[in-house]
């Protein structure tokens, strides 16, 4: 995969924003880019669970956004719906669980960190809503790129 965030970031210094360091990887790949699906929600994943499982993901990265409540909103078998649906990636401002087996999957998963609880009452979801994750507003439709030297946001397509 022909980028690196640094160099991206030396290269259109003026077109990219960079998320804060605190994600970690709980995927099989760690170098993914794609165009952005956000989804905003209050601690049950049932609509995020419903998008990864019924729609193509080929380039496409879906960010969350949870408000880091403390449960976790993607494991084990949405990792699976992702992989089935070839979509590139997965990052979570939150929690996520079954990392043991999230590493297996061959798609990105960024995190702030692991919750074993998962949220059971059915709550409803946003997709396709603004997001502001460490102060950078992230909207669908902008590209993510992500390697090992951290997460780079901008609105339009660099490589």
């Amino acid at each position: 995969m022909g980028f690196f965030t640094a160099d991206l970031c030396d290269n259109f210094s003026e077109k990219t924003e960079v998320l804060g360091p605190d994600f970690k990887f709980y995927g099989g790949n760690r170098k993914f880019k794609g165009e952005v699906i956000t989804v905003k929600l209050d601690k049950n994943n049932k609509d995020l669970a419903a998008l990864l499982k019924n729609n193509n993901g080929v380039g496409k990265v879906v960010v969350v956004d949870v408000n880091m409540r403390y449960f976790a909103v993607v494991g084990d078998n949405l990792m699976k719906f992702a992989n089935d649906n070839k979509y590139e990636g997965i990052i979570v401002n939150g929690y996520v669980r079954d990392t043991i087996t999230t590493k297996e999957f061959d798609i990105g998963l960024l995190a702030k960190g692991t919750c074993p609880r998962k949220y059971i009452p059915v709550q409803d979801g946003q997709i396709g809503v603004p997001l502001v994750i460490d102060d950078v507003e992230i909207n669908s439709g902008d590209y993510i790129y992500v390697d090992v030297d951290g997460i780079v946001v901008c609105k339009e397509k660099l490589v």
